[in-house]
């Protein structure tokens, strides 16, 4: 080949190389930006959503006492004497959550510490996915499988359990929110070095003193964050209680009786005829808000236990 040849490939090779890097610069220059507006839209969104509640909000406390309110034990939200209390649906919303807790906190963490310590990589790689298979099931199915096997089967068992209650849509809400429980705290025991384990076992620990005494302590910061975002999961939950819980406003602690949760009012009332503009309209923002600020108070608190027990391997 002759030098002109060779000096017009090079020539050629380092025109290519300028045009790609000129490309590769764009693309770099372009996605810092792409991501920050991405980013920005997040954020956006989410003040609208609170922006929206606030003002919804402040216009049916114009309406209705705040006072009122919070401490009101009657919802009759229809006819020419409406009530707002929300204490009937802060009730159900607690104990229908209260018991789901109680169902999935045992079973969720007994199946995290077989998974962790005890199941072999072979069952594990078989146990957890068909775990996790039930976090992919809609709630309303959940909502039915409530209705018309948890709670005739309760009621074998339970004479005085009535059609509707907040017991049965409680344990399923419970078997819904185990993978959660389950899958967070079998990654936070997970994380916990061997060494300790091989440290507890060379100095004589049974296997049950090491998951009980090394474990779970040095894994309960995530173990804790799993039962705080739990609890926030049942507190959100709608279908199932809307289908299995019923309508009725009762302010009752027995757990045989219906009850309405904050999620189920608010689907009865954008599902139901309440004109744009009415106390009923507002009163749907107002339990919202509620909602909202329970959902965050969990979530910070998640949060704040994560970082103030979070050890360091």
């Amino acid at each position: 080949m002759s030098d002109v040849s060779k000096n017009v490939n090079v020539r050629e090779m380092i025109a290519a190389n300028k045009s790609t890097k000129s490309m590769n610069t764009v693309i770099e220059k372009f996605i810092p930006k792409a991501l920050l507006i991405i980013a920005i839209i997040s954020i956006l969104t989410t003040v609208g959503i609170v922006l929206t509640l606030l003002f919804e909000t402040f216009e049916f406390f114009k309406r209705v006492p705040i006072v009122e309110f919070f401490t009101g034990t009657v919802l009759k939200p229809l006819g020419e004497n409406a009530e707002f209390g929300v204490l009937p649906l802060l009730t159900g919303t607690i104990i229908s959550s209260t018991i789901a807790m109680l169902v999935a906190i045992p079973v969720g963490l007994m199946s995290a510490i077989y998974l962790s310590e005890y199941a072999s990589d072979k069952v594990r790689r078989i146990l957890k996915p068909i775990l996790e298979i039930l976090a992919g099931i809609p709630t309303i199915v959940y909502g039915f499988f409530a209705l018309t096997f948890v709670t005739p089967f309760l009621r074998s068992i339970i004479p005085g359990l009535e059609p509707t209650n907040i017991l049965s849509p409680g344990i399923v809400m419970g078997i819904m929110i185990i993978p959660m429980v389950a899958s967070l705290s079998e990654d936070a025991m997970s994380s916990v070095p061997n060494s300790m384990r091989e440290g507890a076992l060379g100095l004589g620990s049974t296997k049950l003193e090491v998951t009980w005494k090394v474990v779970i302590p040095a894994a309960m910061s995530g173990i804790i964050a799993s039962f705080v975002l739990g609890i926030s999961r049942a507190i959100g939950e709608t279908m199932i209680v809307a289908i299995a819980s019923g309508s009725s406003k009762n302010f009752t602690f027995d757990i045989t009786q219906s009850m309405q949760t904050m999620t189920a009012y608010i689907v009865e009332v954008t599902g139901g005829d309440a004109p744009a503009g009415s106390t009923l309209y507002y009163s749907l923002y107002a339990v919202a808000m509620t909602l909202f600020v329970f959902t965050l108070i969990m979530n910070l608190i998640a949060q704040y236990i994560s970082r103030k027990f979070k050890e360091e391997y």
